[in-house]
């Protein structure tokens, strides 16, 4: 049995095909399970605030966590800076750095329009309160905080503050916090899961209430960010992670397989899909993921990853790889091709396409420059990375002159009646009249 599953859409059919790579975010039963849990976690926290928080942490594992350290100090905030090596600290800055220099691109203008003496127009201003979330416990995600923060930052956030769930002994690894102290976050809390983001949206008596919580995270803060939305704000609801390599022969298999194993080892419901026309390179392929598999560290992410959630398809050319990948709107498209350029345009759903052989997907979980917080589960058919315009609000401006009012009083008010609300109609006629 080969390590990851082998799809031919000549030998099986392009119908079977596809059946066979739909996929969800998380399974719908165990989601029915885990909602009434998270509601119950909710409600906790907005009855009892902190101590709802340190219940729960010390259910998961913190057996000594208190109210009072809850929040991380400013002590421990600057020995973490203090302790985090230059080169990664060099590698942080160069990180944080491109991130604001491509997300400074998309920082929109406010627009007027004058027209026979009215004004028309919309301002763009900040979210003035933001809570980032950042998985942890066992792993450190660095990169997910700046791929929050810096984009908050541009667009002009005052206040940010960090959630991230700690260790069983209510550490938070130096790097996170370092790069926490690089984007100027407010505070940071030592709280993970459901009951974190319930903390933001409600506020607690040491969390502060915010307006717009961003951040990925597993089923419990996915699902809370779901239930919680309209009490706060919300970036997206991302899943697992994916990536669709469009390949053909002419690149190197150890770099399709790389690319594979890349996006495979971030947990064992990682989505990681080859397209390509060229036996060959699928068969390659193969025995390049099963060699590097038997070594890998990561082994115990990967199998499973790889088994379950993953394929390797066999297409009858490029046209037919390219549509399978719209069809399943990745997170990450790679088109690992001779001439890349040439196919971008035919890529409809994606969060994002890296170009070419040499852009490894990686480089966008790090410090390529965008967002690398993306749409998932084919949600890509209708939602975007994260960006500056996530932590804006735009609201639109009108002013009407004496002589528009009146011009415009009749059409308005006709449009008023036909709705049958009288008092719309008579406040447009009243403002229409000459004086």
């Amino acid at each position: 049995m080969p390590v990851v599953p082998i799809l031919s859409t000549r030998k099986d059919g392009l119908e079977r095909v596809r059946q066979k790579l739909r996929r969800t975010t998380f399974d719908p039963l165990a989601m029915v399970e885990v909602e009434a849990r998270v509601r119950e976690i909710i409600a906790a926290v907005f009855k009892r605030g902190d101590a709802a928080l340190v219940e729960m942490e010390r259910q998961l594992g913190w057996r000594e966590c208190s109210v009072e350290r809850l929040k991380v100090s400013r002590e421990e905030m600057d020995a973490a800076y203090a302790s985090v090596p230059t080169p990664l600290m060099e590698a942080l800055c160069l990180a944080r750095d491109r991130l604001e220099r491509f997300h400074q691109q998309q920082l929109p203008l406010s627009w007027f329009i004058a027209e026979n003496g009215s004004l028309l127009g919309e301002m763009y201003r900040p979210i003035e309160r933001v809570g980032i979330y950042v998985p942890g416990g066992l792993a450190a995600y660095p990169s997910t905080l700046l791929h929050v923060a810096v984009p908050a930052r541009v667009a002009g956030v005052r206040e940010l503050y960090l959630v991230t769930p700690p260790d069983e002994s209510g550490r938070i690894h130096p790097l996170v916090l370092a790069a926490a102290g690089l984007v100027g976050i407010n505070a940071v809390f030592r709280v993970g899961g459901a009951h974190a983001i319930a903390a933001l949206a409600f506020g607690t008596q040491t969390i502060p209430k915010v307006d717009k919580i961003a951040g990925p995270g597993g089923i419990y803060p996915v699902i809370a960010k779901r239930l919680l939305y309209g009490v706060v704000g919300i970036d997206l609801l991302p899943g697992p992670s994916e990536v669709a390599v469009v390949a053909d022969e002419t690149v190197n298999p150890e770099g399709v397989a790389l690319e594979l194993l890349a996006q495979a080892e971030h947990g064992p419901d990682s989505v990681a899909v080859l397209f390509t026309p060229s036996r060959p390179l699928l068969l390659a392929t193969v025995r390049e993921l099963e060699r590097r598999l038997r070594t890998s560290p990561r082994r115990r992410y990967l199998e499973p990853a790889l088994q379950n959630h993953s394929a390797l398809v066999l297409t009858r050319d490029l046209e037919e790889a390219i549509a399978l990948v719209n069809e399943g709107a990745y997170e990450h498209v790679a088109l690992m091709v001779a001439e890349p350029m040439r196919w971008v345009s035919q890529v409809r759903h994606a969060g994002a396409i890296f170009l070419g052989a040499p852009t490894t997907v990686a480089f966008g979980d790090y410090l390529a420059g965008p967002s690398h917080v993306l749409p998932t589960g084919q949600t890509a058919r209708f939602s975007s990375g994260l960006s500056v315009l996530d932590f804006l609000t735009r609201t639109s401006l009108v002013a009407l002159s004496q002589e528009q009012a009146r011009l415009l009083a009749d059409a308005a008010a006709a449009l008023a009646e036909a709705e049958g609300l009288p008092a719309h109609a008579q406040a447009l006629r009243m403002r229409g009249k000459k004086r």
